[in-house]
């Protein structure tokens, strides 16, 4: 078994801890963060856990002018017997390998990534919130240090893991939310970086966004960026759709986000023998099945907020209600079977979690 150098050095100066009506997302840092460098010819080197604190970056490091950057986020949980849960951590470092390879930036050894996490939510444990619908969300992001002002991939990097004690994602929490379909900008193309987890296709999104904040609506809903007609994802989370008995969820293109949480949801919609199919699916489609009252449910899934119902689209001039906008019967038992999987009270019989 490969035993990795990992160094740690203790805060001396703790912070205070947050009362659990005081979590919001990603506003709070716990006392710890994980480090390491990359140098050309070097590789990863320097594999450290440090007190929380700043950065300091040269003004020319290339990830604040080339965008070099790629980040997860996945969640560490405590059971009623006080025990840490892990979910998917496995996943979530081969997929940031597939966007580090898009990027073109050095991939990390994922063995060593999992046991720096591990080691890392150790330290700060006493983080972890152990209140209903909270949990520890831990952001890993890798960015690009070298001082220099040229169009190419960079010679230095960092990998970082910070953590956070959060809350529901959304104000609404389990409640369904409003998605507006956004008409003019696009996310992002197939061949472009749609696939890749990297900060710039968050970016590209925020005008949709905040559009879709004026008119009260809590996200965007893109489609494809060459016809504008199909179906992408959310602005935070894939899509599905159940209509007339068949959960339904764009496939992925090369565009869309191969979310874990999304997969996850796919795995138990068939254990429970819940029809479920992975295809191209304009939104005129979600239009015509809502006028003839096939549009049964809809909803939402990421990391952050695991499973968000969607009550109301608002598409051009015309809103569409779902479900009356209530929860549906699918979304209710996915919800509750993920999240039961997650804080351990439900059997893990997929061997999704790991055990710290």
């Amino acid at each position: 078994m490969t035993t990795y150098q990992i160094t740690t050095e203790l805060t001396t100066n703790k912070k205070q801890k947050m009362t659990v009506d005081q979590l919001g997302f990603g506003q709070i840092f716990t006392d710890h963060m994980f480090v390491m460098d990359y140098t050309a010819g070097q590789g990863w080197h320097d594999a450290r856990i440090i007190p929380y604190q700043p950065l300091s970056l040269d003004p020319s490091a290339m990830v604040f002018h080339y965008g070099q950057t790629v980040f997860e986020g996945l969640k560490a949980f405590v059971t009623a017997e006080n025990e840490v849960l892990l979910f998917r951590p496995d996943r979530n470092f081969k997929r940031l390998n597939a966007s580090n390879d898009r990027l073109c930036i050095p991939t990390i050894d994922e063995e060593l990534a999992l046991e720096a996490l591990k080691q890392l939510v150790i330290v700060d444990r006493e983080w972890i919130p152990n209140a209903p619908g909270t949990s520890l969300y831990i952001r890993p992001f890798i960015i690009a240090t070298e001082p220099y002002l040229g169009v190419s991939p960079s010679k230095k990097y960092q990998f970082i893991i910070i953590m956070s004690p959060v809350g529901s994602y959304y104000k609404e929490g389990i409640n369904p939310v409003k998605i507006l379909v956004e008409q003019h900008y696009v996310r992002a193309v197939v061949g472009g970086t749609g696939e890749a987890k990297t900060g710039g296709n968050y970016a590209s999104s925020l005008k949709g966004q905040e559009l879709a904040s004026k008119e009260g609506y809590s996200q965007t809903l893109w489609l494809d960026g060459k016809e504008n007609r199909y179906v992408e994802e959310v602005g935070s989370m894939n899509i599905f759709f159940k209509i007339n008995g068949k959960v339904i969820t764009p496939a992925l293109n090369g565009s869309i986000l191969s979310g874990i949480t999304r997969d996850s949801m796919i795995q138990v919609l068939k254990s429970k023998n819940i029809p479920v199919e992975e295809r191209q699916i304009a939104f005129e489609e979600v239009l015509e099945a809502a006028k003839a009252g096939t549009l049964e449910e809809a909803f939402g899934t990421g990391t952050a907020a695991v499973i968000s119902p969607i009550g109301e689209f608002k598409w051009q001039d015309e809103k569409i209600i779902v479900n009356n906008g209530e929860i549906g019967e699918v979304t209710q038992t996915l919800y509750e079977t993920l999240t039961g999987i997650q804080n351990g009270t439900i059997e893990d019989a997929f061997g999704w979690t790991i055990k710290l």
